[in-house]
């Protein structure tokens, strides 16, 4: 009678364990989580299926790709899963993770968990703790998440060229058990630089310094999707570099705590307030602030990241007098202009109107509600509002009424030899301020000599 009884009753239990296990993953699979997933914009999330052991089974494919740096620009990269950075890994502290990894490159490669506790033998550095996966070929790594934090993935084979052409991803282990205030966004942004002659599409790994793409998960402003959230949010965001160069990275508007490192979490008491932070290669960073109404710039502060396509060999002229130098290049260029006396704000407005090479972005690009906004490369938006009726696109901030900075006076500076020239079109002038009715362009004052007259 008793064994027949504990037989039922085990039997009961068993069923009633398989059966919350299920459960469990059905409510984790349709996105009742135990924490807020990660929002890598213009990126995504790896998808992700359960084994019977209960381990939780994730795909990469490492290949070439064609990848959009911004609308006017597509680059020949290598990829995770057609993308780069590579889709973002996500999971709970404590998991069991099996990641089969297919090479489809022209070379081999392997996949290192940087910054992550695995075994020796997964960390996945070509030639030491494993055999190099060759072309076809597929890998399995297997292990079970011992932390929890921001941590990355990406090529430990050929590391200059892979990673240079873009093999990066990152891993997210989120804590079994809340730490610290609840989080209401959490976004993760990779941190990279390229070097792209103008007028072709694969970036040169070979580049140690010199630099002239500059992107936020691998996109190029005005390329970059907005970060959005609603005032007093707790907002995350997850920094990652494994790039060549130091990013010092500046919120407009906030002021913010870095609250981790690759390293692990930082004490409360160990934190302190910041508005910019810096993420030097290998490093990741996660801040938190509560967020702000407005539209908030978010960018490097390293003066030529938040550019595009800069010749950095071209003679600095800022104050120089290029007077009838125009005159006489057009007779060998026709439409040469003289730029760069006067800043480079003129070159922001001239993109919209000349082409360029192909293939190329503009030093500066896209619009703000106030006009062209000078900046570009590593350079996005915060966007936050007291409400969200549209959460991914909350359109231009509406200023309350006398909180936006503008003209209170203006000193006259013109004279009766005072003359408007289309910098595009010299044959266009006008005696007042205006727009070129040939190319739109904003005409530029001059003044003109005055004329000498014989007697």
């Amino acid at each position: 009678m008793n064994k027949k009884f504990f037989k039922i009753l085990f039997f009961i239990l068993t069923a009633q364990f398989f059966s919350l296990g299920s459960f469990v993953f059905a409510e984790e699979s349709k996105g009742n989580l135990s924490y807020i997933p990660v929002v890598t914009p213009n990126g995504s999330t790896l998808s992700w299926t359960r084994d019977e052991d209960g381990a939780k089974v994730f795909r990469l494919t490492v290949e070439t790709c064609k990848h959009e740096i911004a609308p006017g620009m597509i680059i020949n990269a290598w990829c995770y899963n057609d993308q780069t950075p590579g889709p973002t890994i996500e999971a709970v502290e404590g998991d069991k993770v099996r990641i089969y990894v297919t090479n489809k490159l022209p070379e081999q490669t392997a996949v290192h968990w940087h910054g992550m506790f695995v075994p020796n033998g997964m960390d996945g550095v070509s030639g030491l703790t494993q055999k190099g996966i060759q072309p076809d070929q597929t890998f399995k790594y297997e292990f079970t998440l011992k932390q929890h934090g921001t941590f990355m993935y990406h090529s430990h084979g050929d590391e200059m060229v892979q990673i240079g052409l873009g093999t990066m991803g990152f891993f997210i282990i989120h804590p079994k058990n809340l730490i610290g205030s609840k989080i209401d966004r959490d976004y993760a942004i990779f941190l990279n630089e390229w070097f792209v002659e103008p007028g072709t599409a694969t970036p040169n790994p070979n580049i140690m310094t010199d630099f002239n793409i500059f992107t936020f998960n691998s996109r190029a402003f005005p390329g970059t999707e907005p970060l959005v959230a609603k005032t007093g949010e707790r907002v995350r965001i997850r920094f990652g570099n494994v790039g060549q160069e130091s990013h010092p990275i500046h919120l407009h508007g906030h002021s913010f705590k870095v609250v981790a490192t690759d390293g692990g979490d930082i004490p409360e008491t160990a934190q302190w307030p910041e508005t910019t932070v810096a993420v030097f290669p290998g490093q990741t960073r996660d801040i938190e602030f509560i967020a702000n109404a407005g539209d908030w710039a978010l960018h490097c502060h390293r003066r030529h990241h938040p550019m595009n396509a800069m010749g950095h060999n071209i003679a600095h002229v800022i104050g120089v007098n290029q007077d009838g130098i125009e005159q006489k290049v057009r007779k060998l260029v026709p439409g040469y202009m003289a730029m760069g006396e006067t800043g480079m704000d003129e070159m922001n407005e001239m993109a919209g109107h000349m082409k360029g090479p192909e293939n190329t972005l503009p030093m500066m690009g896209g619009d703000g509600p106030f006009g062209p906004v000078g900046m570009g490369g590593m350079f996005t938006i915060l966007k936050v509002r007291d409400t969200l009726p549209d959460p991914k696109n909350p359109g231009w901030y509406p200023n309350p009424p006398g909180t936006v900075a503008d003209v209170v006076t203006t000193e006259k500076t013109w004279s009766d030899n005072m003359v408007y020239i289309c910098p595009m079109h010299p044959e266009v002038t006008s005696d007042k301020l205006g727009k070129c009715p040939k190319c739109g362009m904003t005409l530029k004052s001059e003044v003109k000599e005055k004329e000498e007259h014989q007697h």
